[in-house]
């Protein structure tokens, strides 16, 4: 039986074969402008809000069966912020037997997988909570996986028993810097960014305190994203992460001055800096110094 258009209007993502066999669509329609192509044969509507789960969803139509979401791409859908653009590619796992293309706007590393390593979900499949953790981890930058293990820990959708029981029994490539990664993670940390600065100064040989609270004369002044308390010196990473709810130091210039006057030293670093690690540490080494 042939559908009606707005059976197809009430749903967010469709196959445009399936549209165009149902008559809902034409395929003059699907290259038109009221729909919107976010991979081969899957679409939305135009002014439909592409958000990165939404993305997830669209791959999980369109991806072979046997590739799972996983990674940054699951810890989104798991409901952990910060860690994807809308635009960012989707993260995919695939068997190392799996014919899969080169497809645009998917991310996709090859690995061995075990049925009971994901779900069905969406149409696709989705990687479970340790798998994603994993992922998060495997083959990826010590600081970039050690940011991401921190959103993860701290939104609470993995158990980092489980995780760390399970690293020290596999031998994949790059296991023993997911290791390091996994003894390195802090949920304290409240942005990817701060992360990444903890971790370049802890390999630097230093030891800051995630999210610190500065108090003076017994009331609570500032909460800083890293802090030497023995020398009195916090780092701020001065950028647009944070929640709307939170003050940030360098926009709260009556809370900066009680934390000066409390005999702090407060170092800034920025994106740019945050880009030439050696740089920053040696700015926060002369902090310390003073």
């Amino acid at each position: 039986m042939t559908r009606h258009l707005s059976d197809v209007a009430a749903t967010t993502l469709f196959r445009g074969s399936d549209a165009v066999a149902d008559g809902c669509l034409t395929p003059a329609q699907l290259r038109g402008d009221r729909v919107l192509r976010l991979f081969r044969n899957v679409y939305t509507w135009s002014g439909t809000p592409v958000t990165h789960e939404l993305r997830c969803r669209a791959a999980a139509l369109a991806l072979p069966a046997g590739a799972v979401i996983s990674g940054r791409s699951a810890a989104a859908v798991r409901g952990v912020r910060q860690l994807c653009w809308p635009e960012d590619p989707v993260t995919v796992v695939a068997p190392l037997d799996m014919r899969l293309g080169r497809t645009s706007g998917l991310l996709v590393r090859r690995t061995m997988l075990d049925p009971s390593e994901y779900r069905d979900w969406e149409g696709g499949r989705l990687a479970t909570p340790l798998r994603t953790g994993l992922d998060l981890l495997l083959g990826r930058a010590l600081p970039d996986a050690v940011a991401d293990l921190d959103a993860a820990l701290r939104a609470e959708i993995l158990d980092r028993t489980e995780l760390s029981t399970a690293l020290r029994r596999r031998s994949d490539n790059g296991v023993v810097l997911a290791r390091q990664a996994e003894a390195l993670a802090d949920p304290r940390a409240e942005s990817p960014p701060e992360s990444r600065v903890r971790v370049h100064l802890v390999l630097a040989g230093l030891d800051p305190v995630p999210q610190y609270q500065i108090t003076l004369d017994g009331e609570d002044v500032a909460r800083v994203d890293l802090a030497f308390p023995a020398r009195r010196v916090a780092v701020e990473y001065d950028g647009g992460w944070r929640d709307g709810e939170l003050w940030a130091l360098n926009r709260d210039r009556a809370r900066l001055n009680r934390v000066r006057a409390a005999g702090w030293t407060v170092l800034f670093v920025t994106a740019p800096l945050l880009r030439t690690p050696r740089k920053m540490i040696n700015e926060v080494k002369a902090a310390l110094a003073l």
